[in-house]
């Protein structure tokens, strides 16, 4: 019998095959997490579900992000939810168990 080793990420339960993408994983989730409390503390009609919507689509899209803000304002209009531009499709990476 051989022995596969798996890594779990603690908030959601999401399996890795690889200790990388969990890093990564987890590093996205953590960053979404502080968007969220970020929106909920400064964003007064803003309910905590979209808060941690809006948290995970800003964390998904960080590089979008970055270069947006540093003088492609545009590239916000490429943000596609189930893809990044540099193909890190987080999501893509993670895999049920």
């Amino acid at each position: 019998m051989a022995v596969v080793a798996m890594w779990k990420c603690d908030r959601d339960d999401t399996m890795f095959n690889n200790k990388k993408d969990a890093d990564e994983y987890d590093k996205m989730l953590e960053l979404a997490e502080n968007f969220s409390e970020f929106l909920l503390r400064e964003a007064d009609a803003i309910s905590e579900k979209d808060a941690e919507n809006i948290g995970l689509l800003l964390s998904k899209n960080k590089s979008l992000l970055i270069a947006a803000c540093k003088g492609k304002p545009d590239l916000l209009l490429d943000i596609n939810d189930s893809e990044q531009p540099d193909g890190s499709n987080i999501t893509a990476l993670a895999s049920k168990a």
